[in-house]
């Protein structure tokens, strides 16, 4: 057996994490690298040696191939992974490796060149026989020329597309040529490329992807399918396989059809051929991954097979271990991503410092990601968290498993789309698979609906008295022996809470030891504390015992969550650690214009005299794989104009001064 003995992982997050866990599981050393902000996380830690590659600015650092090849040269590698991302699609890179002398864990580059380009990759599958959509390519004077050949609604996509960017529906004609600026500049920015096609859209699809393995003897299997339809912003957020919308005979259609793309074009490591599957079970070819997919640990779940593993070992030299009658498909996997945005505010990335986090943990959970405790999110990555997979009997069995795990897992501090991945997998279309790519488009709204009613069930002296209790243990003097600290409280025996802004008194009658009664609302009750431990909090209420998960954060505002839900708290008689002074963002003036979170200002569109009308796009800022639109909210002269192209801001400066 052909092994690696260094491998340089040129990308960051859960992948690098990921990437070091099956390298070390071989015996190969790994190298990481990062960037200036990333110098703390954890792939740094797990590996056996690390490089700061630059500084935040992703050409500077994960994108900058000249020196990550020469990092790999300094530190004697003999490979690089390149993850998901960032390179792991860049013909370029691949070359520069082989000109190293170095092997790239991944396909040739001549395969990533046609299957990497969506262009090429169509062109490429259609020659087989395989369904695809039709399309549009060219210019962009020639694709606003030929789109009439097409019927509204089309989909305007990055040829060097992944993950969700470059991607965007356009619904009549008026709207393409700014669709497609936007979209170009978009693929520029992220994959290098800002080639852009047009196809027909196919209303309600199912995404459905195949995964694929090759070797470099010429042997290609698939490892089935996964069920990718859950997405946002086209960007997946659940995943599971096996698909509950294939019938048998369509899954060994769609493998076979998978496999024979792999073997025409001498696939040699992992890679996914995604498909779009409409109302009537037809499939289409829809693109294809040249790299380890996000999403890949559902697969690895239900066939016990490492993926990232076999990557190492085909592109070492030796053949798959697998043949296609040895895979089979054992119980039913969901991932769920775990994302700091806010879903209420359009998915709206959620950048901060968490004051707790806490994974669930249990018997076919898994957690995929770069985090070991409470950290800061920057807002120069990608939102995504974590991923939590969940595996199960079946369906039914692995549905009710990954709320069960979403309700245990703790992160304060930040916004995060648990509660609605709570309310998604509990919604009766989601539970019957009467799903498409459109779910989130047509649900939201209701499941956000759902988290306030659900979360308003929850009897509101359960977060009180959690607090209380939380607080009591914290702030003793001798934390071993709380209950004989509790300092100027013995004198003042009302305590006043604020649960949810809204105000309520809890008075002291007695305590002895870990118990309290206490009066709440006009009711006597019994408290009795239990432990604390890692955030959670066991306490008794009367006769019933609650696990409640607690912090504050440097201000001394609290979170509690109950059941996946998160109450903020605080107690008004405590001291908050609050700095009051006045900063620039304090922006109630119409007319001050920040950015929504840090990030780069990528374009400016108005100079000092302009007239802008309500609505006016004045700077577009791209944050957390975003771009930001800042706009006029009424008619008005550009006064000043405090930034330019390439400048990085922060919430608290002021991008535009306008006057009416």
């Amino acid at each position: 057996m052909k092994l690696f003995k260094k491998l340089l992982i040129a990308n960051r997050g859960e992948i690098a994490v990921r990437v070091i866990k099956s390298a070390k599981k071989l015996g190969i050393e790994t190298v990481a690298i990062y960037s200036e902000p990333d110098e703390d996380s954890l792939h740094v830690k797990l590996a056996d040696e690390a490089f700061c590659i630059g500084p935040q600015e992703l050409g500077e650092s994960y994108l900058n191939i000249e020196k990550i090849i020469q990092t790999a040269v300094n530190f004697n590698c003999d490979a690089i992974h390149p993850g998901y991302g960032f390179l792991s699609e860049n013909a370029d890179f691949v070359k520069a490796c082989e000109n190293a002398g170095i092997t790239f864990i991944g396909p040739h580059a001549e395969v990533m060149k046609i299957m990497g380009n969506k262009i090429e990759a169509r062109k490429f599958v259609k020659k087989l026989g395989v369904p695809i959509t039709e399309g549009i390519t060219g210019t962009t004077a020639e694709l606003l020329k030929n789109v009439d050949k097409l019927e509204f609604p089309v989909l305007v996509k990055a040829a060097a597309g992944g993950g969700g960017k470059g991607m965007r529906i356009v619904y009549n004609r008026d709207e393409l040529e700014g669709v497609l600026e936007t979209t170009s500049r978009e693929a520029k920015n992220y994959f290098g490329d800002e080639t852009v096609y047009i196809e027909k859209y196919i209303p309600e699809p199912r995404h459905i992807e195949v995964q694929i393995l090759g070797d470099n003897h010429g042997n290609v299997i698939h490892l089935f399918e996964r069920e990718c339809s859950i997405q946002r912003r086209y960007q997946k957020i659940i995943e599971e396989s096996p698909s509950p919308t294939l019938t048998d005979e369509l899954r060994e259609k769609m493998g076979n059809a998978a496999v024979e793309i792999g073997k025409a074009i001498g696939y040699n490591n992992a890679g996914t051929i995604e498909f779009l599957v409409d109302k009537d079970l037809n499939f289409y070819f829809l693109e294809m991954n040249t790299r380890i997919q996000v999403e890949h640990p559902v697969t690895e779940m239900v066939t016990d097979i490492d993926i990232v593993e076999e990557q190492l070992m085909v592109a070492a030299g030796n053949r798959l271990k697998y043949n296609q009658k040895d895979i089979k498909q054992n119980g039913h996997a969901i991932e769920c991503r775990i994302y700091a945005e806010d879903p209420s505010n359009n998915f709206m990335p959620s950048p901060g410092k968490m004051t707790l986090y806490r994974q669930p943990q249990g018997e076919d959970i898994r957690i995929d990601t770069a985090i070991d405790k409470a950290t800061e999110i920057q807002s120069f990555f990608d939102p995504m968290i974590s991923k939590l997979i969940v595996k199960g009997e079946n369906r039914e069995i692995a549905i009710e498993k990954s709320i069960d795990a979403l309700k245990n897992y703790d992160i304060h501090g930040i916004k995060t789309n648990i509660p609605y991945l709570l309310q998604l997998l509990n919604h009766p279309d989601f539970v019957n698979n009467k799903i498409s790519t459109k779910f989130c488009d047509e649900h939201t709204g209701e499941i956000i609906k759902n988290i306030e009613t659900e979360k308003n069930k929850i009897d509101k002296k359960i977060p009180v008295f959690g607090y209380l209790l939380y607080t009591l243990y914290s702030y003793g003097d001798n934390e071993t022996d709380v209950w004989h600290n509790i300092g100027y409280w013995r004198n003042i025996m009302k305590i006043p809470v604020t649960l949810e802004n809204v105000k309520y008194e809890i008075l002291i009658n007695k305590k002895r030891e870990n118990t309290l009664n206490v009066v709440f609302e006009n009711e006597n009750y019994e408290l009795c504390f239990k432990e604390f431990d890692n955030g959670r909090l066991k306490f008794r209420i009367n006769d019933t015992f609650y696990n409640v998960s607690v912090s504050e954060n440097e201000e001394r505002f609290g979170f509690v969550s109950v059941d996946g839900f998160i109450f903020n708290v605080e107690r008004n008689d405590i001291l908050k650690n609050i700095d009051y002074s006045l900063t620039s963002g304090d922006n109630n003036d119409k007319n001050s214009l920040f950015s929504p979170m840090p990030g780069k200002v990528i374009k400016v569109n108005v100079k000092k005299g302009d007239k802008v009308k309500n609505g006016t796009v004045l700077v577009v800022v791209e944050a957390m794989k975003m771009e930001n639109n800042i706009v006029a909210t009424g008619d008005a002269t550009v006064e000043e104009v405090a930034v330019k192209e390439g400048d990085m801001v922060d919430t608290n400066m002021q991008l535009v001064y306008l006057t009416e």
